[in-house]
């Protein structure tokens, strides 16, 4: 698999550690992951954003890891938050996570599911 990052010149530059685009050639599978919800296996949710999108986070990881798959097989991550307050915590936090992987973006604010969860994460991956 071969992953390039696409930012046209003739569009903005990404602020925040993304791609604008991924190109993808050579891929042999596809990984849809689901919204990964910030709940631990025993069915608890932390209080706290930081706690939760962490969790959110390792349930992604969890679900890579099950398709043999890793962080850098990730292209597109769409990050839903209940309110735009967790904007910059949610931000620093993927950064930490990703590393200087750049990946196709997309956050957006939305009602969420079950009112004590925080954030969502779902993503696509290809190997």
């Amino acid at each position: 698999m071969h992953k390039r990052e696409i930012n046209s010149p003739d569009a903005p530059m990404p602020a925040g550690g993304y791609a604008q685009a991924i190109e993808v050639t050579n891929n042999s599978r596809t990984l849809y992951i689901s919204g990964q919800i910030p709940v631990a296996k025993d069915g608890s949710v932390p209080d706290d954003f930081d706690s939760q999108c962490w969790l959110a986070w390792r349930n992604v990881e969890a679900q890579l890891h099950a398709a043999g798959m890793n962080l850098d097989n990730l292209v597109k991550v769409t990050v839903f938050l209940s309110s735009r307050a967790y904007a910059l915590d949610n931000r620093r936090i993927r950064a930490e996570v990703l590393g200087d992987r750049k990946i196709a973006m997309s956050v957006i604010i939305a009602g969420i599911f079950d009112e004590a969860w925080l954030l969502e994460i779902e993503g696509v991956a290809t190997a």
